[in-house]
């Protein structure tokens, strides 16, 4: 397993067995976003642009797709249908591509409506695509999530440390009262 995919070993999220709190790698990224060092800006402008190229290669294969439909002859009704359709799950993947980006999602209050939403996913994953694009062009897509949560552990851990003062296993026990 490579440095940027070992599982943490704390129970805290993100955590080591060791100190304090490692940051979440990122896909494509792994923990450059934390200090944008190891490559980091190549890295997102190969994101952005092979982001883009496999967007604009899912439209060249949906238009080929509705060339079949045209060559069909299937009548107009069905080719807006296909095209409407096709929109409205780009927008609405390209919408929840982008919130993933922002807050993650509870899995505890996932529904049965958020699994059959990844068909529509699958079926526009153009927007999805885009998504990927727009964001990368602002930071790694994710970063921000990721950095605000890396700074409440680290926080949450520094906490924690200020308020040990030393073994509590090496105290004196204090002398009982009487009374």
């Amino acid at each position: 397993m490579s440095d940027e995919q070992r599982p943490s070993a704390s129970p805290e999220p993100g955590g080591t067995a060791s100190g304090g709190p490692e940051p979440e790698a990122i896909r494509f990224f792994g923990t450059t976003w934390l200090h944008h060092d190891g490559g980091y800006g190549l890295r997102r402008a190969g994101v952005a642009v092979g982001s883009l190229a496999l967007a604009a290669a899912g439209a060249a294969v949906l238009r080929f797709a509705f060339q079949g439909l045209e060559i069909a002859a299937v009548g107009p009704f069905v080719g807006v249908l296909v095209v409407a359709g096709f929109a409205i799950c780009s927008a609405l993947a390209f919408r929840r591509t982008w919130d993933g980006f922002v807050r993650r999602r509870d899995p505890a209050a996932e529904s049965a409506a958020d699994k059959s939403a990844q068909s529509l996913m699958f079926i526009g994953f153009i927007g999805s695509l885009l998504a990927y694009f727009c964001r990368s062009l602002i930071e790694a897509p994710g970063e921000k999530l990721c950095r605000t949560e890396y700074a409440a552990a680290r926080e949450r851990h520094e906490r924690r440390r200020s308020n040990r003062t030393g073994n509590p296993a090496a105290r004196k026990p204090r002398p009982k009262r009487r009374g």
